[in-house]
């Protein structure tokens, strides 16, 4: 396999508008720079193109400096420095120059010289901008930062959470490794600790969910829509697909899908031996193998996933590298950490980060692969210098990061030497893109039932949880748990953060299955 482009990752992008020294998280500074934009007269289609790289230039600066202080704050949720120093951002700073980047859309609309920028490079902008400003309304702003807030506080939440197990304090991404050990009692009774820890806090995290329901809810009434989830879709540019699509897809999942997963699930309760498939046994090995333990550190997970982006391409391998030398990796589960993991951009640099919480286990291979696809797409992009194009919609976005996971898979020898480990992690990689899609199709459908039934009571919400997981999700046995089962969606925390976005993930796999697919031919 080619790389299509080279990417020089340390090519620098010196500030050509925005002062150089100038403080992104000053208003007194930042106000100026918009004033200036507004202000500029420009009298050929040059000139508009050059002012429409200087607003993305601004908009890389700012985009950049709140990154840096939402990965400080993720990466030590329980720092009150760093979530005081994100909380400045969100509260001063968003709030404000919301208005000003609608007010230069509108001017970028309303000149005449828009019409005559060729629309093969300026197309999709052009549409992402009219968008933009039929949705924004002033009196949204103060309630999107009241919903930035309480999303952090999710984060917060789960980033507190511990068990205590066999003396020692774990996270619960730590505590998620007995899920792979053989005994069965260790396995329920580490799964248990769990649910008890989560079921602490699931008042709080219901109260926090309404007040992100009501909060969304209030943002589409302000702008127009009968609900948030038809103001979602405008709101993810969702121009080529519906919430009908949605449906038929969920209907697919069922259709197609489900008998597989079925079928997957029988055999590992058949080669378990046990009557039923309980929740704790959906990551052991079915024939009583030790756990996978592609490493111990860090260093050694990065040093493995280096080696295999190389073999899927040296200059893949070399922008790997590149990010270990620079910083651009917390991969390490600790107390305090928030939940997930994540790539993000910074916008200036252009530079991707990656975020992970990793135990040792073989997910935590895939989830560094998934990511480092996503940061390989990211770097590809770098060279154009609008921003709106170095931000790839997460419907492809996605196929980068699962096509990598799949692409690696005939290169897990790196972490198992061992011929039959190795034919183990591959299998786990392939039952995950079948897996997945029966839990997409769950988070999808109760988002949809979520914002479409405006005032609903928590017990409506629950029932309809409960009917919604047991369309898709049949197979495993709950009972006595089943407050467990009742709450189970507060562990997904897109619901919080990033709300109607998981349908993606669907829609990327199929993508990422065809590039495997051909990969192979």
């Amino acid at each position: 396999m080619r790389m299509m482009m080279q990417v020089d990752p340390r090519r620098e992008f010196p500030r050509r508008f925005v002062p150089k020294d100038a403080d992104m998280g000053d208003w007194a500074q930042i106000e100026p720079l918009f004033t200036q934009l507004l202000a500029r007269p420009i009298n050929s289609m040059e000139e508009l193109e050059q002012w429409l790289y200087d607003c993305s230039e601004l908009g890389g600066a700012l985009a950049e400096d709140r990154a840096r202080r939402y990965i400080a704050m993720t990466t030590q949720t329980d720092d009150p420095v760093r979530e005081q120093a994100y909380n400045h951002f969100v509260q001063e700073i968003d709030p404000k120059t919301k208005p000003m980047w609608d007010a230069l859309d509108r001017a970028y609309l309303a000149h005449p010289y828009r019409k005559m920028l060729p629309m093969d490079r300026y197309g999709v902008m052009d549409r992402i901008v009219e968008n933009n400003v039929a949705l924004f309304r002033e009196e949204n702003v103060p309630l999107e930062t009241e919903e930035v807030l309480l999303s952090k506080d999710y984060q917060k939440l789960s980033g507190a959470m511990t068990v205590t197990y066999q003396g020692q304090e774990l996270t619960l991404q730590q505590a998620a490794k007995f899920l792979d050990e053989t005994d069965r009692r260790v396995r329920q009774d580490v799964w248990e600790l769990v649910v008890r820890r989560r079921l602490q806090d699931h008042d709080a995290i219901e109260d926090l969910y309404d007040k992100l329901i009501d909060l969304r809810t209030r943002i589409a009434k302000n702008a127009g829509f009968d609900n948030y989830r038809d103001y979602a879709f405008k709101r993810r540019r969702r121009f080529d697909y519906t919430p009908a699509d949605c449906f038929q897809f969920h209907e697919g999942v069922e259709r197609a899908m489900l008998p597989l997963v079925n079928r997957v699930y029988e055999d590992r309760r058949s080669k378990l031996g046990v009557r039923s498939l309980r929740p704790w046994d959906t990551q052991v090995d079915p024939l009583g193998r030790p756990p996978l333990r592609p490493f111990e550190a860090s260093d050694e997970l990065i040093k493995g996933c280096e080696e295999i982006f190389r073999r899927v391409d040296p200059g893949l391998g070399d922008q790997f590298k590149f990010m270990w030398e620079e910083k651009l990796l917390d991969l390490e589960s600790r107390k305090g950490k928030a939940p997930g993991g994540y790539q993000s951009t910074l916008h200036e640099r252009r530079w991707p980060f990656i975020f992970m919480n990793a135990v040792g286990r073989d997910d935590d291979v895939r989830t560094l692969l998934h990511e480092g696809g996503h940061a390989f797409h990211q770097l590809a992009s770098r060279e154009d210098p609008l921003i709106h194009y170095r931000t790839t919609p997460y419907e492809f976005a996605e196929v980068a990061s699962m096509g990598m996971e799949l692409l690696a898979a005939p290169h897990l020898n790196v972490f198992y030497r061992n011929e039959s480990e190795f034919k183990r992690s591959y299998r786990n990689t392939l039952e995950d893109a079948v897996l997945i899609f029966p839990w997409i199709a769950t988070i999808d459908a109760f988002q949809h039932w979520i914002y479409t039934h405006i005032g609903h009571s928590r017990d409506e919400r629950r029932k309809s949880w409960l009917e919604i997981y047991r369309r898709f999700q049949p197979s495993l046995d709950w009972s006595g748990y089943e407050d467990a089962l009742n709450y189970l969606w507060h562990r997904q925390l897109h619901l919080f953060t990033s709300p109607f976005y998981y349908i993606e993930y669907g829609i990327a796999e199929t993508g990422a299955l065809q590039v495997w697919l051909r990969s192979r031919a």
